[in-house]
């Protein structure tokens, strides 16, 4: 709530992404905040006018980070770990802050590791940043 006592939706420009408690850059973008319930269809002898729909398991998407590249490259280091065989999970937040730059939500991810990077694109006619994307995979998301 605000000081005028009404709720405002939070905007979703202002957040940071935390690895193994240190801030990692300035990320344009996050994706994949997802948990999908998956379901089985059930049909009971008999009942034909209704088909029950049975908890089947659940999936979390991969982790999407888009961000300019910079001169760290901590994140295409444990890219390459990877590449190489040396898988270290790591677990993190992507933290959600409100107008005066506090801790509002945090979404906390589990045991990830990078299983995608993607460098920019280059275009001579363009004055837009070069992006690099990293996907995670993890064990889970938990909204703190």
């Amino acid at each position: 709530m605000t000081s005028t006592g009404k709720n405002y939706p939070y905007i979703s420009f202002r957040f940071h992404v935390e690895i193994q408690g240190l801030i990692v850059g300035g990320f344009s973008e996050v994706s994949g905040l997802q948990v999908e319930t998956k379901t089985q269809d059930f049909r009971e002898g008999g009942v034909n006018d209704y088909l029950h729909k049975l908890p089947k398991g659940t999936e979390q998407s991969n982790l999407t980070l888009k961000r300019g590249i910079t001169d760290s490259d901590i994140l295409w280091k444990w890219y390459q770990d990877v590449v190489d065989g040396k898988v270290k999970r790591k677990s993190g937040r992507i933290i959600l802050m409100d107008f005066e730059g506090n801790e509002k939500w945090h979404w906390t991810f589990e045991d990830a590791y990078p299983v995608k990077w993607v460098g920019p694109d280059f275009k001579a006619n363009s004055n837009a940043a070069a992006v690099e994307t990293l996907e995670l995979v993890h064990k889970g998301i938990k909204k703190g």
